[in-house]
């Protein structure tokens, strides 16, 4: 089974939740004249259709209905009107966080420069990666952080961000052997109106290699609690790393909530690390099928060791999902991160790192 991301393999158009009639009649015709293509649904649409599409174009009918169904806040939201918006349409289009009313057909030079500003996906955007776990001590923090290292080794982009999405996970500065490095963690971290400059987050975020910064969750500790995680400041590290044409690699882990689905809905891959053992495997069914929920692009790896003989694509076959590595266990591991923070050489978990990010090149390639 292939796995090419969706919003990866052809340049996405705008998508249109408009009721019919004169209203989309005039959007065609401004699409038109913009050379560019519209996708026409009706609601409900999925979650990842809503979050990768460059421009969402609704009117105000759509714009409660997408409101009601708590679709999350994004850029690149544009309400239309048949005439001059009044009160409840002013209110629809607050309710769900449009960038700006436009009224049609007099302001369709508004729409024309909603469509240049939200182009479609370019072959030097950014990429965003989710790790999750099918159980507790799959290995997800651990492969994120792999893959991230790795990344920066062969400046797979000139910029790597690793998030991290557990905030009771200890922190991946600590995983990464960093903790004491200076720089913002999740808890000091400002974002102001939803949007945070990539140049300010690689100058404040702490390094762990060249090329690779890290956002860790905060410690507790003298009766502090870990800071929690808001999804706003979520997507805004997300969409500023894919401004800049970063990789953001999210690691979810197990965790499951509003940071932890806005990051599977910003995900140009969900990359699911399921241990070789039958409970894994069956734990590993619910949480594909809740993913799959929010995010079509699911990849699989499969991690030894396999105590009852399970193989990766016997695995991958009953999940349904394409198998990017089948691995096994890394000698040695546990005891490099007890000494000091994950170091990579050569073996299986370099493998599976270079395994999730040959899918993002064969699948950038597409779009070059």
């Amino acid at each position: 089974m292939d796995l090419l991301p969706e919003r990866m393999v052809a340049k996405r158009p705008a998508l249109v939740l408009i009721g019919g009639g004169r209203l989309r009649e005039e959007v065609r015709r401004i699409a038109a004249a913009a050379e560019r293509e519209l996708e026409e649904r009706e609601l409900p649409v999925g979650r990842h259709t809503w979050a990768a599409a460059p421009l969402v174009i609704l009117d105000t009918t759509a714009a409660r209905g997408c409101a009601e169904a708590g679709y999350v806040r994004r850029i690149g939201v544009v309400m239309v009107t048949e005439g001059e918006p009044g009160l409840s349409d002013w209110q629809a289009a607050a309710a769900v966080g449009v960038e700006c009313v436009t009224a049609l057909p007099g302001a369709a030079v508004g729409l024309i420069e909603k469509f240049a500003e939200h182009a479609e996906t370019r072959a030097g955007d950014g990429v965003v990666v989710a790790v999750a776990s099918a159980c507790g001590g799959a290995g997800a923090s651990v492969l994120a952080a792999a893959t991230a290292l790795r990344s920066a080794a062969l400046r797979f982009r000139r910029d790597t961000v690793l998030v991290d999405g557990a905030p009771l996970g200890g922190g991946l500065d600590l995983l990464l052997g960093i903790e004491s490095a200076a720089g913002s963690r999740w808890p000091d971290l400002v974002v102001e109106e939803g949007r945070v400059s990539a140049a300010a987050l690689h100058d404040a975020l702490p390094a762990a290699a060249p090329g690779l910064v890290v956002l860790a969750s905060g410690r507790g500790g003298a009766g502090r609690l870990p800071g929690a995680v808001a999804p706003a400041a979520v997507r805004a590290v997300v969409e500023a790393g894919r401004a800049a044409g970063d990789l953001v690699i999210c690691d979810v882990s197990g965790e499951r909530g509003p940071h932890a689905d806005q990051m599977f809905d910003c995900a140009d891959l969900v990359a699911l690390v399921v241990p070789a053992r039958l409970r894994a495997v069956a734990a590993a069914e619910a949480v594909a099928t809740y993913i799959r929920h929010r995010n079509p692009n699911q990849g699989l790896i499969v991690r030894g060791p396999a105590p009852g003989g399970l193989r990766g694509g016997e695995v991958a076959e009953l999940l349904d999902l394409p198998l990017l590595a089948a691995i096994r266990a890394e000698a040695g591991l546990a005891a490099r991160l007890e000494r000091g923070g994950l170091t990579l050489r050569r073996g299986p978990l370099c493998r599976a790192a270079d395994a999730v990010l040959s899918v993002l090149s064969a699948s950038t390639a597409q779009v070059a």
